[in-house]
């Protein structure tokens, strides 16, 4: 079936009055109603209640109708303006990435009806240009992880070779960098399309979280210890219910992050508090910080800020991190340091032990 077709209503199902006529007949009725309410209440306040006075016979007679007048304008207000703070809601929904989302376009006016079915159309065709990209990128990563896994293979082995000079050496070195940050981009881009297709948490089992975030820290020990980076961790003892598999690559992008941006001999500080509804982690860096520009898009797939750290990511850890957050139902926000270096916040609901 077309799918244009298919969205839109038969020509003949349209009101015939425009929303402006009968906008404006309505709105004349109403005039006509509050003026014969008027003039009945003050044949009623005169004949039945004898109010002798006329200022305050009028006063009655303008607060009656000024009430009557408020509440009819109220109902009108509401079926001439709700329909249009759906729409604003809707494409909210549409701005923050959800595709799904569709108006009912029956008992509508009109020109709303025909708005509602372009909106539609538009998530429509969203949503399978979405799906679209990310079948493609998933299949053809598929295709990349198993020549890219024998490429770092076997140039692996070359590394242990002793017949080779000095050039030689410094290019196996290079092939088997490239292929492993090529290897990482595959299998981000793999676990971005599961996680992106998940609308729930699996496999939830109680664990230790400050355990879980020191495993992170000496998992990175490499990346940390080159730059000669200290360390400043207070971590509450946490025992949480959750996904420990997704929650571990929240905190091996962000620690992982943090290490890249800090400069040499710099410090990295990690807390982890458990307040009554929540368990907020803080991490710190004395890097550079981050412009109110890139602030915007550091969630973005692919974004990178800052260009001469491009070597070292693919511009997913973010993503990854703010969609995992999406799914359990956590928070991540960015603020600058007064004192320089930036601070990640990540809020997680707290719940209660089975």
């Amino acid at each position: 079936m077309n799918t244009r077709k298919a969205l839109k209503r038969p020509k003949n199902q349209l009101n015939k009055f425009s929303l402006r006529v009968r906008l404006t007949l309505l709105v004349s009725v109403e005039l006509v109603l509050c003026i014969w309410i008027a003039i009945g209440l003050t044949e009623l306040l005169k004949n039945f209640i004898h109010i002798e006075s006329g200022f305050l016979l009028m006063l009655a007679v303008l607060g009656i109708s000024l009430l009557i007048g408020i509440g009819v304008t109220g109902v009108l207000s509401h079926l001439f303006f709700d329909p249009i703070k759906k729409l604003e809601n809707a494409m909210k929904t549409v701005a923050e990435g959800d595709f799904s989302v569709r108006l009912d376009i029956d008992n509508c006016a009109r020109e709303i009806r025909e708005i509602y079915s372009g909106f539609n159309l538009m998530a429509h065709e969203l949503a399978a240009t979405e799906i679209l990209q990310t079948d493609f990128v998933s299949n053809v990563s598929h295709e990349f992880k198993t020549p890219i896994n024998a490429i770092e293979g076997y140039t692996t082995l070359l590394q242990g070779c002793e017949n080779l000079d000095g050039d030689q050496k410094q290019y196996v070195e290079k092939i088997l960098f490239n292929t492993q940050r090529l290897s990482s981009l595959v299998g981000n881009i793999l676990l971005l399309s599961k996680i992106e297709n998940q609308l729930i948490p699996t496999n939830q089992t109680v664990f230790s979280l400050d355990e879980q975030i020191r495993q992170s820290i000496v998992a990175l020990e490499p990346a940390w210890a080159e730059k000669d980076i200290e360390f400043d961790v207070d971590l509450d003892n946490i025992e949480y219910l959750g996904s420990e598999n997704l929650l571990r690559h929240i905190w091996d992008n962000l620690i992982g992050n943090a290490i890249k941006f800090d400069p040499q001999c710099g410090l990295v500080r990690i807390r982890l508090r458990k307040d009554v509804n929540a368990v907020v982690f803080t991490i710190e860096d004395n890097g550079p910080g981050i412009s109110e520009e890139a602030k915007k898009h550091i969630f973005d797939k692919f974004y990178q800020a800052d260009s001469s750290h491009k070597d070292e990511g693919n511009g997913l850890g973010l993503a990854l991190v703010k969609r995992i957050l999406t799914i359990i139902g956590g928070e991540i926000s960015a603020e600058n340091l007064s004192g320089g270096g930036c601070s990640f916040i990540v809020t997680l609901k707290a719940k209660e032990m089975p």
